[in-house]
């Protein structure tokens, strides 16, 4: 299983950026699909996440901002980011949760991160 990220760059402050994320291999189902990042010298925290129901979950500092999305027939997730804020500057990562059959566990997974920089 892979998780392939990607749309990540330099972006001022106000702008916008567009993550995407694929997820590809032995795939059965993916539960939560979603967003991480992680800034020089602090924890990885969560951005945002996405039910295969459709339920997000966003962390207080980007509502109203960021906006994610996932097609599951796709298996892949978007993270929309409007109005950038230079703290946003982090290494991205993509999650999936995930199962490779209907007898196995339910797994996180990992993408490789991509960064966001914002600054003028």
């Amino acid at each position: 299983v892979q998780l392939q990220a990607s749309g990540g760059g330099l972006v001022q402050p106000g702008g916008s950026l567009r993550l995407s994320c694929a997820a590809s291999g032995r795939i059965f189902s993916i539960s939560t699909m979603g967003w991480y990042r992680q800034a020089p010298g602090k924890q990885r925290e969560l951005v945002a996440s996405v039910t295969i129901g459709g339920s997000t979950n966003y962390a207080d500092s980007v509502k109203g901002r960021f906006t994610v999305s996932r097609d599951n027939a796709k298996n892949t997730v978007n993270l929309q980011m409007d109005t950038l804020k230079p703290e946003d500057t982090a290494v991205y990562y993509c999650n999936g949760n995930l199962r490779t059959s209907d007898l196995s566990p339910y797994y996180n997974y990992w993408g490789q991160g991509t960064l966001v920089t914002v600054s003028s």
